[in-house]
């Protein structure tokens, strides 16, 4: 009747020591599962206002470590669950920028086993986000880099070119390592983002005088 917690576990350990005792004890990862598990909630939380399911997103991550995977994990789980699809398919609707581009069958010999999954045929050269979202044009874009200011500008404005209600989640913390700002996402987007951090932001008022209250996701 115990349940074990832990967390801050280098990714290889954290990984390892989930699926070990997955079978023999009750166990919970905070920075995979937890992080996963209100990520997953405030996209499907999005839906009241995109009008749109889990499987009818494309998701790009930026950022391919512990939390990243553990969120990919749940999304694609949960697609299973909503639409019926298997899990293979599921992992199509995701993918995932690191420090070398976006991740690609072509890299799969020097990819760690947590990004292996989400290993895509691609039949384009992304080394960067921005040349990501131009091929990929996801719907959702989620930041857990630890890269300050990774979401500029351009970023967020091909975001909202590409769809009117573009979801963005800046979710590393502190907030000196956000991707974004709230009022950043809010101002280079026109208002269309749906935008959630991992760090607490205030209310952005634009110039227009609408007011935004952003959303916190991380734990």
């Amino acid at each position: 009747n115990v349940l074990i917690h832990f967390e801050d576990f280098g990714n290889i350990n954290a990984f390892r020591l989930l699926e070990e005792f997955k079978g023999k004890a009750c166990t919970f990862n905070d920075d995979i599962q937890g992080t996963a598990a209100v990520a997953l909630a405030g996209i499907m939380s999005s839906s009241k206002v995109t009008g749109k399911m889990l499987s009818s997103h494309t998701y790009l991550f930026l950022g391919a470590g512990e939390a990243g995977a553990g969120i990919a994990d749940l999304i694609a789980y949960a697609i299973t669950k909503e639409d019926g699809s298997n899990i293979e398919d599921a992992r199509k609707k995701i993918f995932m920028v690191d420090s070398k581009g976006l991740i690609t069958s072509a890299r799969k010999a020097n990819l760690r086993h947590h990004k292996v999954k989400y290993a895509h045929d691609v039949n384009f050269n992304c080394p960067s986000l921005i040349s990501a979202i131009e091929y990929l044009k996801p719907s959702v874009l989620i930041g857990v880099s630890a890269v300050p200011k990774a979401f500029d500008k351009e970023v967020c404005e091909m975001m909202a070119a590409n769809n009117s209600r573009p979801v963005i989640f800046a979710l590393s913390n502190p907030t000196l390592k956000a991707e974004c700002t709230a009022e950043e996402a809010y101002t280079w987007t026109d208002g269309q983002a749906i935008f959630c951090s991992g760090s607490p932001f205030g209310e952005v008022t634009l110039k227009d005088g609408r007011t935004f209250k952003p959303g916190q996701g991380k734990r």
